[in-house]
């Protein structure tokens, strides 16, 4: 679905954009990311709304096929978000792909009014889909923008974009949110 509204609580999610993970070799470039959500970082704080950046300090339990991509104890300064994005003493710390499991933010988010999420962050297919996946089931409107986000993995990329995140919200460029949050504001 294409952009059509921000609603007048709304806010910004921002998945994993950290230290540990920010220099793993990622389909688009990192720098073009961060630029995009800083910009939509500045656009919401200047309109006092929400900005929650959100970083993954360690993984779930259970077995998979698959093994655990880091165990035991992070290295220094993993969890650190890049100074760019200009941390809060109140954001999140995560241990699932999801920024809502086992954390409080439907908590926080519901307190403060909030009833739409704009997420954003990496990687694509597993932390920002994950948190885009659990606002959608929580209720939240879900916006997502395309130009911030990347993974890994490609095809992962592409098939959350194409086939995912339209079926949980509405999809748009950096650009677009940011035109559409200055439209709402000013009207």
């Amino acid at each position: 679905m294409a952009l059509t509204t921000i609603d007048p609580n709304t806010a910004l999610l921002v998945v994993d954009l950290q230290k540990g993970i920010v220099d793993s070799p990622f389909a688009h470039p990192v720098q073009g990311l961060v630029d995009r959500a800083r910009a939509l970082i500045d656009a919401f704080r200047k309109h006092g709304l929400p900005v929650v950046l959100i970083n993954v300090a360690g993984g779930a339990p259970g077995r998979t096929e698959q093994p655990p991509r880091r165990s035991g104890i992070l290295p220094e300064g993993f969890t650190d978000f890049i100074p760019e994005l200009g941390q809060q003493p109140d954001d999140i710390d995560k241990r699932t792909w999801g920024a809502f499991a086992g954390t409080n933010l439907e908590e926080r988010l519901r307190t403060a009014g909030v009833t739409q999420v704009v997420v954003l962050g990496v990687a694509t297919g597993t932390g920002v889909e994950a948190t885009a996946r659990q606002a959608y089931e929580q209720g939240f409107n879900v916006t997502l923008a395309i130009d911030a986000m990347t993974d890994t993995r490609p095809e992962a990329h592409e098939y959350s974009i194409k086939n995912v995140f339209p079926r949980l919200g509405e999809t748009g460029t950096s650009q677009e949110i940011v035109d559409l949050l200055l439209k709402t504001r000013s009207a």
